[in-house]
């Protein structure tokens, strides 16, 4: 593989990209326990101009546990991107001379590609509005391939909002590098967009769409559940269509494969019951802790 600089996109890695990260990744759980002194000279520079908890601490867990030090905002509200109308360019040349990377999260589809055509530096997409969140994309993999021992030849459901949900988008994109069938279940007016069904199925996958939940969940090995996210609607009329239509619960666990195994980028608001929080296919709070080893191998990549 060659150097990995930017991480912007899923669609910039092929397969053999993806193993070779799952494979750094796998490495990393060692590691993460015992902490190293890899990257104690790097400093990462995290800026969150959308809200963020999971991405933005496992990404900082990551970084201290291989040793470095870290920078940045929490939101946009802080900075003078928000305060003083900072252009993105502008932030982005400035914060490069603080540190040796850059983190960023943002609501405008196509930021992180913008910010690396003017930074020095290597810029990692942490989430770009609507469309992408490639280190999502890659821990879920991850998640996936720790959890039931491969990749090639499951069957995998992408429930909930698969039109808004970036997470979905990129593991989508991910997924199309193997041997699988997909179900796509989500309402009508939440279905994922034809150009990305499209490219699974140029890649060979199998892909079959569903809108109902029953049929989502059942002879699957991977459920990855979605939330319907209010804040992505351009009309909250249309939210209340749509919300509380997937959800997951002890009535429908029964429904599960012994084997299967229940996922969930978080937060969740009510499309995952907490009753089922302690059932072996729930797996979502592992795939929590999988973020920081999956981060630590793509910082260990480009910095290391």
């Amino acid at each position: 593989m060659g150097e990995l600089r930017n991480l912007i996109s899923i669609h910039d890695l092929d397969r053999e990209q993806i193993d070779e990260i799952l494979d750094v990744a796998a490495k990393m759980e060692s590691v993460s326990v015992k902490r190293s002194k890899d990257l104690e000279s790097k400093i990462m520079a995290v800026l969150f101009f959308e809200p963020s908890t999971r991405t933005r601490l496992s990404f900082e867990s990551a970084m201290l546990r291989l040793g470095g030090s870290i920078l940045g905002f929490a939101e946009a509200g802080t900075s003078s991107a928000g305060g003083k109308g900072e252009t993105l360019a502008d932030t982005i040349r400035t914060v490069e001379r603080y540190a040796d990377i850059i983190v960023m999260r943002h609501p405008l589809d196509g930021s992180a590609r913008v910010a690396a055509e003017f930074s020095s530096i290597p810029i990692i997409n942490a989430g770009s509005g609507s469309e992408e969140h490639p280190t999502q994309a890659l821990l879920d993999l991850y998640s996936i391939k720790k959890l039931k021992g491969k990749i090639d030849g499951l069957t995998i459901s992408l429930c909930g909002d698969l039109k808004y949900g970036r997470t979905v988008h990129s593991l989508g994109m991910g997924l199309s590098h193997y041997d699988v069938k997909i179900k796509l279940a989500a309402p009508q007016q939440l279905r994922m967009k034809p150009a990305i069904i499209d490219e699974m199925k140029k890649a060979g996958v199998e892909v079959v769409q569903v809108d109902d939940v029953k049929e989502a969940i059942q002879d699957v090995d991977v459920i990855y559940m979605t939330r319907i996210q209010k804040e992505r609607f351009p009309d909250v009329r249309e939210y209340d269509k749509v919300k509380g239509r997937f959800r997951i619960g002890t009535e429908q666990v029964e429904l599960l494969r012994d084997d299967a195994i229940v996922l969930h980028p978080l937060p969740r608001v009510d499309e995952l019951s907490s009753n089922i929080d302690h059932l072996p296919q729930a797996k979502y709070f592992d795939q929590v802790y999988n973020g920081v080893i999956l981060r630590m191998a793509v910082l260990k990549m480009i910095l290391g």
